[in-house]
């Protein structure tokens, strides 16, 4: 019998102590900065002219670190090196070996974890409490997946008769491409990654290119805890080239992808395409962001309510596929919970995470200009109750933003910003709530803040979403606890850090044996 796993417990960074761990950790990371990093392509170091640079998006002149960049040529000998290893050894490997590098890859994060959560404050943006539920949430995918592992080792019972034996096994599909998030760099990056690995596939990675160090680093750890040369390849570069080159490329068997709408849109269309030599159709595994909406009823906790927004809307920034985005208030109560919104908003402190402020930088300054040309369509559709403005001076800082009275089909309701800015708008009933809540293209997260049970009970039906949660904020899923993946445009519902995670790395094999 496998035991459950009980997530890994965050940092109370009030305690003095842990709070001196953090400083120590900072200060670790500091004298890193600026070093090189190399590809890493069959346990291969193989350092390249061409160069990611990765900064501190709190301070850009700070260099986190030069990373070597891949290209087409250096993808395809990665191609070879993981279909390879993956035909002649790791497809058979025994997955109690493959479960047992991620329990030990898990105890040395465990053991670094400061460390690890320093380096997201620094090259991420994060927050120390951000950063350290982030890297708690690594640990929880390395320990649940790995337990899962060991639940699927021997397949599934089916029926037998008899004159027969019959099995249903599931076996690995082949050489999966990964591409992870800047937003959860280090979490959803090794999560996507070790899912592959550990069910036995080989892994081409391509972590964000604003956020690669981490994954270098996450690629020791996996080589330290005894994972073989060749199963995960470490090989960041450019999307345009390095990404479609291995989307496209006929021994590609899946894509495991984390992003935007339109890039995940992008993967989708061309992993459709059967190309020459190719001999199966590619799955994909997309969580491509969402447009996320706390409802507040009038039988509702109204401090709950503007609570669970500001925290939903400002933690990292607003920089999550779940973040409150939107809030959808029943009209008695819509201008209590306002003013309470913004009470709370004008208390939250911006600043460099290094010094521990609640909220940090975007993460680059593609993302900072769009993000202010958000805010400026937003003064023409709605009311600026708070924010509004930014400083791109040193780091890229935007200014916690509440926008009021947005019309339900307004642009700054209906598309996806990625950052410190939600919308208000009134319902004049909780039908109509729930109706402007299901009216974007996108299905990832939701809240309903009301003690109406009947209402509960009519959200858990209507709304439409992957992850509803009630009477609390729409962000922080945990591994094993609130299985996270979203409908319609937000993905394929993929559910990661669920009961059928793995399953989709896998395909089924029954095998019938008469007697």
């Amino acid at each position: 019998m496998v035991i459950p796993y009980k997530h890994e417990p965050f940092t109370d960074y009030t305690v003095e102590e842990n709070k001196l761990l953090m400083l120590d950790a900072i200060k670790k990371v500091e004298a890193d900065l600026g070093k090189e990093y190399p590809l890493i392509i069959g346990g291969e170091r193989i350092t390249t002219e061409d160069k990611i640079t990765s900064v501190n998006p709190s301070n850009k002149e700070e260099v986190i670190g030069y990373v070597s960049k891949s290209n087409k040529e250096l993808a395809e000998k990665a191609m070879k090196v993981a279909d390879e290893t993956f035909k002649s050894y790791w497809r058979t490997s025994d997955p109690k070996f493959r479960a047992d590098i991620l329990f030990r890859a898990a105890a040395i994060v465990r053991r670094r974890k400061h460390e690890f959560s320093a380096l997201l404050v620094k090259e991420a943006g994060k927050p120390w409490k951000e950063a350290d539920g982030e890297t708690a949430e690594a640990i929880d995918f390395m320990e649940f997946y790995g337990r899962q592992m060991l639940q699927l080792k021997d397949g599934i019972p089916v029926n037998s008769r008899p004159i027969e034996i019959n099995r249903f096994d599931y076996i690995p599909l082949g050489v999966g491409l990964v591409i992870s998030p800047w937003n959860f760099s280090f979490a959803i990056m090794a999560g996507t990654a070790v899912a592959a690995m550990v069910t036995g596939n080989t892994v081409l990675l391509k972590p964000a290119s604003v956020t690669p160090v981490i994954a270098y680093k996450f690629m020791e750890v996996l080589e330290e805890a005894g994972l073989p040369a060749g199963v995960i390849n470490y090989i960041p570069g450019p999307g345009g080239e390095v990404g479609d080159f291995l989307v496209d490329h006929p021994r590609t068997r899946f894509i495991s992808f984390t992003g935007s709408r339109e890039v995940g849109l992008r993967i989708f269309e061309r992993a459709a395409k059967v190309h020459p030599g190719q001999k199966w159709l590619k799955r994909t595994i997309l969580e491509m962001g969402g447009k996320d909406t706390i409802v507040v009823d009038n039988q509702a906790d109204l401090e709950l309510a503007a609570q669970s927004i500001v925290q939903s809307a400002f933690g990292f920034s607003g920089q999550k596929c779940s973040a409150c985005s939107r809030a959808v208030i029943h009209e008695e109560v819509y201008d209590q919970v306002k003013e309470r919104i913004v009470e709370l908003t004008k208390e939250l402190m911006v600043g460099n995470p290094t010094e521990n402020y609640y909220m940090g930088p975007v993460i680059d300054q593609a993302s900072y200009d769009k993000i202010m040309e958000y805010i400026e369509i937003g003064k023409e559709e709605g009311q600026l109750l708070v924010g509004g403005t930014g400083d791109d001076s040193k780091g890229w800082f935007v200014n916690p933003t509440v926008f009021a009275d947005l019309d339900p089909n307004a642009r700054i309701m209906q598309e996806e910003i990625f950052g410190p800015v939600v919308a208000l708008a009134k319902a004049k009933d909780f039908d109509e709530a729930i109706e402007i809540a299901n009216n974007t293209e996108y299905g990832l997260t939701g809240a309903v803040i009301t003690n109406n049970r009947e209402h509960l009970e009519q959200a858990r039906r209507d709304f439409h979403v992957g992850n509803l949660y009630f009477n609390r904020g729409c962000t922080a899923a945990i591994v094993g606890y609130q299985p996270f993946g979203g409908f319609n445009m937000s993905g394929t519902d993929s559910k990661a850090g669920g009961p059928d995670y793995l399953i989709q790395h896998m395909q089924g094999k029954t095998t019938s044996e008469m007697l």
